[in-house]
């Protein structure tokens, strides 16, 4: 599969995991707001959100062409 045939992919990937960031962002939000005192679940969450922020980092980079300066 070559990058124009890839493109499409990436994107429709890179939209479910920001959404997915998003929801996470929501659910933290409401946790803290909510007083919650599990903070393992909370941990789980942030680590998470960590991995999707790599994550669309990555395909952003990949869908970006490399500039050369």
């Amino acid at each position: 599969m070559n990058e124009n045939e890839e493109a499409p992919d990436l994107r429709a990937r890179l939209a479910q995991l920001t959404e997915e960031h998003r929801d996470l962002d929501t659910a933290i939000a409401a946790l803290i707001q909510a007083g919650a005192h599990d903070q393992i679940q909370l941990t789980r969450l942030k680590k998470r959100k960590l991995q999707l922020k790599d994550q669309i980092a990555q395909i952003e980079d990949d869908l970006l062409p490399d500039i050369i300066a």
